[in-house]
């Protein structure tokens, strides 16, 4: 076992790990995942493929020492977010919705087909809940005016889904 600042750590030696699978019960839950910096390569490849920037915030909170990549918040609500490398995947895969959408950024979801975007048409730019099958940006529902109080709510643990209504 290793004990860090704020974690432990177990390694189990792979002699012994049919042994330890024989008595694990019940399911395996990840309830948060953590990562560290994204390098400024990244940014730049996502700056280019939206023709646009994203905002100083985002760029500083994925490139801050820890960053809250997906999990379970304290508000009981599920979110995934999204590195700007896997952006570009999921706007080349939603070509359409990417199209209808001009100026978005897919910056995560809740697990569903509801995404978590940036509109980069605006300065600062709002937070909003997009389903992928969105015709334009009329349906997009606010969830934050700018990406830094989006950002105060997630790292609180307070953030939760607006689905309008």
């Amino acid at each position: 076992m290793i004990y860090g600042a704020d974690e432990r750590e177990y390694r189990i030696p792979t002699s012994e790990m049919a042994e330890l699978n024989e008595h694990i019960v019940g399911a395996i839950m990840e309830e948060a995942d953590y990562r560290g910096p994204v390098d400024e390569a990244e940014f730049a490849e996502a700056d280019q493929g939206l023709g646009l920037p994203l905002p100083r915030a985002w760029r500083s909170y994925l490139q801050g020492e820890s960053w809250f990549r997906r999990g379970w918040l304290t508000s009981e609500t599920y979110i995934w977010l999204n590195t700007p490398r896997e952006m570009l995947g999921l706007h080349e895969a939603w070509a359409e919705a990417t199209d209808a959408h001009p100026g978005m950024a897919i910056i995560g979801g809740d697990g569903s087909r509801e995404q978590l975007v940036l509109d980069l048409r605006k300065d600062p730019a709002p937070v909003l809940l997009l389903d992928t099958t969105s015709a334009g940006w009329e349906t997009g529902i606010p969830q934050a005016g700018d990406i830094g109080r989006f950002i105060d709510r997630l790292e609180s643990g307070e953030f939760e889904f607006g689905f309008g209504g």
